[in-house]
């Protein structure tokens, strides 16, 4: 009967961790041909990579090559709490707020100077290969669509 009781212990820590499975985490390489950018124009290339960070929530390293040719390089952490988080080297915004929906969508809130730059949701497709940012301007209308393949 022991055991039975230790076992169902194990059993109900273990199984929120398991189900917690972060699938966005990885690194993604933008899909330019299957992007749509509103207005324009499209970034030449862009990988970012997606890992847990420490404490809880989500780090994100980013490097783009812009339709310019200049190369932007940014990172941050943020935890799924909804609160701002400072981002280092991105001229458009300097924080970001996640939201965790589920296991394949996050809400992300990005700010320049206090106000909202624009907000993205991010969905894993079902197999996990691919993943589709859809971002909204502060007026709510839907701008660029990201389209990015996993590695």
């Amino acid at each position: 009967m022991r055991r039975l009781a230790f076992l169902i212990c194990v059993l109900l820590f273990v199984a929120p961790a398991v189900q917690a499975a972060d699938n966005y985490l990885g690194t993604w390489t933008l899909n330019v041909a299957k992007s749509k950018y509103n207005p324009g124009p499209a970034a030449k290339s862009q990988t970012t990579l997606l890992e847990s960070a420490s404490g809880g929530g989500l780090k994100e390293v980013g490097d783009r090559v812009n339709a310019d040719g200049a190369k932007t390089h940014w990172e941050w952490s943020a935890k799924y709490d909804g609160k701002d988080y400072p981002v280092m080297g991105d001229p458009s915004r300097d924080t970001v707020a996640l939201k965790r929906v589920d296991d394949n969508t996050l809400e992300v809130t990005n700010k320049k100077g206090g106000q909202i730059a624009n907000t993205m949701k991010i969905v894993v497709a079902k197999d996990g290969r691919s993943r589709t940012n859809e971002s909204r301007g502060p007026d709510g209308k839907v701008g660029n669509v990201l389209v990015f393949d996993k590695k």
